[in-house]
């Protein structure tokens, strides 16, 4: 509730401040600093928050789906639902609607026949298929046979992002294992 009253304060004030602005002013003087930095904190901040919900619901969705998963290839559920949380964008993303691609696999597609849209992801048939052929990918790397059956997410991440499955390594080992740690997974 406090959030509200303060967003509701902001947003007063930077309406009195534009309002009581002189025209002559440039449009960036209307909005005092010290106010945008606090509007642009709360709009992150309410953001952030849509964002978990959306998480939490996309993670109730796939934990039973990734466990199962996870006691077949003996790859952390930790990493699949992590690895699929941030490449679908919690299942919101355009290749998860579109192609039911949860995890940003480069393939073949029927998109550009059936919508006239061109594009190098991997078409699946449902959600379960995705998951699957994320695991099966996961099982022919070099990395696998080491790792198999050790659960600790950030050896996974570290050998994942080595294997160039991002374009860039560094940013996307970083984003899974800030998913990992903040949905607990």
């Amino acid at each position: 509730m406090q959030s509200k009253g303060i967003g509701k304060k902001v947003v007063l004030y930077l309406y009195q401040s534009m309002v009581t602005a002189k025209e002559t002013k440039p449009a960036s003087l209307y909005f005092p600093l010290r106010s945008r930095g606090v509007g642009i904190v709360m709009a992150l901040l309410f953001l952030s928050l849509a964002g978990s919900s959306q998480s939490k619901t996309f993670i109730q969705k796939f934990r039973p789906l990734a466990d199962s998963l996870s006691a077949i290839y003996s790859i952390p559920a930790s990493i699949i639902l992590g690895v699929s949380l941030i490449e679908s964008g919690s299942g919101t993303s355009r290749n998860c609607r579109l192609l039911n691609n949860y995890f940003g696999i480069v393939g073949k597609n029927d998109l550009k026949k059936t919508k006239g849209i061109k594009t190098r992801y991997k078409q699946y048939t449902d959600a379960t298929a995705s998951f699957i052929d994320f695991c099966k990918l996961l099982a022919k790397k070099k990395y696998y046979k080491k790792l198999k059956g050790n659960m600790d997410y950030k050896l996974w991440t570290d050998a994942i992002s080595k294997s160039n499955y991002s374009e860039v390594p560094e940013v996307w080992r970083q984003r899974i294992n800030q998913a990992i740690r903040t949905n607990k997974l």
